[in-house]
Formats: C-alpha cells, sequence, structure tokens
C-alpha cells in the first residue's frame, strides 16, 4: 500500500498531509459499532442482572408450574442457569471493554507520540481489536520443551478467574447487580488475589530466567501494593458504615461535594493512594516491571503465545475497568444521578413482579452516569501510560512501603475521628465537600490553560488531526 505524499518545511514540521480516502458505508458501520456494542452490551447487562434475580425466577417458576409447588431441584437448576448467564454476560462484557480499551489506548499513544496510530481496518482503525482477537486465535499455542506443561497451561486461567469473579459484586446502576454481597469489597480483594497465583505459576513453570524474574516481581509487587489498597479500602468503609458495594454507593450523594472523596479530607488522599495501588497491582505504567521488556522480554508471559498469551493481555486491559468502577465505587459517588435519590427510584419500581417503566428508565440513566464515571478514571489509567516513565524496581518498593503505607494508615486513623466530629458539628461534611470540590474544578480549569497553552507553544506549527 502507496503512504501518503507527506511535504516538510525547513523545520522538518508537517505542513500537509493527504488523508487516505474512507468509504462513506465504512463510517457508517464503523460508528454503528462504536456506539452500538457499548449501549447493547450495558442493555444486556441492565435487563439480566434485573430479570434473572432470585424473586423474579420464583415468580416465573410459580407462573410455570401453577398451583403445584416447584421442587427444590427445580428452583436451584434456575437460580444456577440464571448465574452462568449472568457470569456469561459479565464475562464477555469484560472482554469486550478490553478489546474496545486496546483500540483507545493506541490511539491516544499515536497522539501523544506524534503518530497516527491504527487507521486501517475500518474508520479510524476501529476494528483493529477485532483482528487482533482473530489472530490471536488462529496462531499455534506452544508449549517449551522443558516447561511445567501442567501449571504452564493452567496459569492463565487463574488469572482470568481472578478477573472474571471480581464482575460478581461489581455495580452497574441503581439496581443492576448482579449479587450485592454484604461483603462485596472484602470479596472483590479475596477474589483479585488469584491473579498473583496465575502470575507465580507463570513464572515458575515457563522454566525461563526471564518468567521467572517477571514472575517474582510481580508477586511481590502485587503483594506489597495489596497493602496501601486496603487499608485506604478502610476510609470508604468507614464513612458508609458497610462492606456492601451497593451500600458505599448509597451512603453517597449524586452531587460532587456528596461524594466521599471530596466530603473527609482524608478521603481524598486515600483516593490517591488507592488508585495508585491499583495501577500497581494491574501492572500498568509506570508499575509494569514484572513485565518490562526493556529488561525482562515480556516477562512472567515471556514463553507465551497464541489465545494463552491473549488471556493475560484480555486480563490486564480488563482490570482497568475493574480499578476505574471501584475507584468511581468508593470514592465518586458510584452510579447516583444528581438531584434523584436512591430512595425515589427504590418507589418507582412498583409491587409488580417486572419493574415500572420510570424505573427502568432511571436505572438506564444510573448506568449511563456509572459508566461515564468509569471511563473518564479509565482514560486516566491511559493517559498515565503514556506520560509517566517505568520506575525502578528500588523505587517502586520505596515508595509503598515508605509512603503509601503509613500515610494510608494515618488517613485511615483520621477518618475515625472525623466521622465522630461530622456526628457533632452540623453541615461539616457539606461545608467540607463544597470547598474541596472547587478546588478541584479549579485545578482542572488550570489544567484545561496548561493544555491550550501547551497547544499554542508549538509556534506556528499546525496540529493535524486529519486522521484522528
Amino acid at each position: 500500500m502507496n503512504a501518503p505524499a507527506v511535504d516538510t518545511d525547513r523545520r522538518g514540521s508537517l505542513s500537509s498531509y493527504a488523508p487516505k480516502a474512507m468509504p462513506k458505508i465504512l463510517v457508517f458501520i464503523t460508528l454503528a459499532a462504536l456506539v452500538g456494542i457499548p449501549v447493547l452490551l450495558l442493555g444486556v447487562v441492565m435487563v439480566a442482572t434485573t430479570l434473572l434475580k432470585a424473586d423474579v425466577i420464583d415468580a416465573a417458576l410459580a407462573s410455570w408450574f401453577g398451583a403445584t409447588e416447584p421442587s427444590g431441584w427445580a428452583r436451584d437448576l434456575a437460580y444456577a442457569a440464571g448465574l452462568a448467564v449472568c457470569g456469561l454476560i459479565m464475562m464477555t462484557y469484560g472482554a469486550l471493554f478490553s478489546g474496545v480499551v486496546s483500540w483507545w489506548e493506541r490511539r491516544i499513544a499515536g497522539r501523544i507520540q506524534n503518530r497516527i496510530g491504527p487507521n486501517r481496518a475500518g474508520f479510524l482503525g476501529f476494528f483493529v481489536w477485532i483482528c487482533d482477537a482473530v489472530k490471536l486465535l488462529l496462531k499455534e499455542d506452544l508449549i517449551p520443551a522443558e516447561a511445567d506443561a501442567l501449571l504452564f497451561r493452567a496459569a492463565p486461567y487463574f488469572v482470568m478467574v481472578g478477573f472474571g469473579l471480581s464482575f460478581v459484586a461489581l455495580p452497574f446502576g441503581h439496581s443492576l447487580i448482579v449479587a450485592d454481597l454484604n461483603v462485596g469489597i472484602f470479596y472483590i480483594t479475596a477474589v483479585t488475589a488469584l491473579v498473583v497465583v496465575g502470575i507465580l505459576m507463570a513464572g515458575w513453570s515457563s522454566n525461563s530466567k526471564w518468567a521467572l524474574f517477571g514472575g517474582m516481581r510481580g508477586a511481590a509487587q502485587v503483594i506489597s501494593y495489596e497493602i496501601p489498597a486496603g487499608v485506604a479500602l478502610f476510609v470508604p468503609i468507614a464513612m458508609a458504615g458497610t462492606l456492601s458495594m451497593q451500600g458505599i454507593i448509597r451512603a453517597q450523594g449524586g452531587l460532587p461535594w456528596e461524594w466521599f472523596i471530596f466530603r473527609n479530607p482524608a478521603a481524598l488522599v486515600a483516593f490517591f493512594i488507592f488508585f495508585t495501588s491499583q495501577l500497581a497491582e494491574a501492572n500498568r505504567t509506570p508499575f509494569d516491571l514484572p513485565e518490562a521488556e526493556s529488561e525482562l522480554v515480556a516477562g512472567y508471559f515471556t514463553e507465551y503465545s497464541g489465545f494463552r498469551w491473549g488471556l493475560y493481555v484480555l486480563a490486564e486491559y480488563g482490570n482497568i475497568w475493574v480499578l476505574s468502577a471501584l475507584s468511581t465505587t468508593l470514592f465518586l459517588g458510584g452510579w447516583q444521578i444528581p438531584g434523584v435519590s436512591a430512595e425515589h427510584i427504590d418507589a418507582l419500581r412498583g409491587t409488580g413482579v417486572l419493574p415500572a417503566p420510570a424505573w427502568w428508565g432511571l436505572n438506564a440513566l444510573s448506568m449511563l452516569v456509572f459508566a461515564v464515571k468509569s471511563a473518564a478514571l479509565a482514560n486516566v489509567v491511559v493517559w498515565l501510560r503514556w506520560t509517566l516513565p517505568r520506575v525502578r524496581v528500588d523505587q517502586m518498593m520505596s515508595l509503598c512501603w515508605k509512603y503509601l503505607v503509613p500515610i494510608a494508615f494515618a488517613c485511615f486513623a483520621f477518618t475515625l475521628f472525623w466521622q465522630i466530629a461530622a456526628s457533632s458539628v452540623a453541615r461539616l461534611e457539606l461545608v467540607t465537600g463544597i470547598a474541596l470540590s472547587a478546588a478541584a474544578c479549579a485545578v482542572f480549569v488550570l489544567l484545561l490553560l496548561r493544555v491550550r497553552a501547551n497547544i499554542r507553544s508549538v509556534h506556528g506549527d499546525r496540529v493535524d488531526l486529519s486522521n484522528w
């Protein structure tokens, strides 16, 4: 394929560019997929998590069997089928999100590094992630001759199980959750620990020094950063008084000054500690030491190829949604709609087996609010990868043990006294929330001004967005 002609002036800057012609039908199909895939997936999640609840299944069984009480095995079988369908939908959502965010990351990387990025498979190169998936499925699955074949094959599935089980207790909206466990946040921190097992198994079973170094780094990093992340979790838990994911969201509000991150000064610090620790646990830059390509080839999955390699990448990009959704739930108000209370949505459900139409509308709106917040944080994760350099191993561990852990404990201790003061001083949290949210808005405006100044600092060089 011939490259388009590029003319440069004496300074070597881009002065003209002839973008590749794109058929309108392909543009239409790409935009339809770009909008339709998220809408379809979120719609299926909303319908499935509502209709596959225990009370709805019981009502369906009662109407099916009539006056006859359904047997215990029939009810258990229906419950198991409902959970299986929800699990399949959630895993499909995680997989498709991983593919889309991998495309988005490559587009962002292209902009940051002053290059075009993927633009050939569909409009804006959107279908490149589908091409990658097909390629990985068709590639040969190689197992090193000296590797422990059983552990080598099993390791990716431990990572996938830890990733997939986290969706059980992750909320998507007001009533849109597979299982609202009363220990939801504790459950998520427990199941995600399986990722460490998969990383260690991959490093050990590969019988490669690069994989072993990456596996040991990954285990040390993930286990270490679980401590500041777990302590930072105590801050929103203490403020909400519950371990339930939905309960934590209901303890907040829809307006920014009603979010935990702004109602307590220590919660603002705890948010950054938790977010940083989650980046390290997800092996994202600047903490991608377990797979540092400049040192360890590809780290713990150096010897993997094809589908099994794809499982590791799928879990890595899917964990971007998990950490973004967790941060949104714990600190940013979750699915709370500004001006609409959770009790008002509860009242709109009605007494019938199926909810009223108004209830469906507000649940869809709550899902949209949650998705926008989580997507914004996911974009920050991508932004950080292509902005910050990789840290050294000693710097990574020093940051964790010398700084994040003691600061997280200090935030938790401060929160205990803050809750006592908030119960005694009227409007303390309201005043603090308004002040901190106003300060956050001011910082965001300064960021936008800085970005505009950077764009203007190119001294007349044209910013080419023709292929964006």
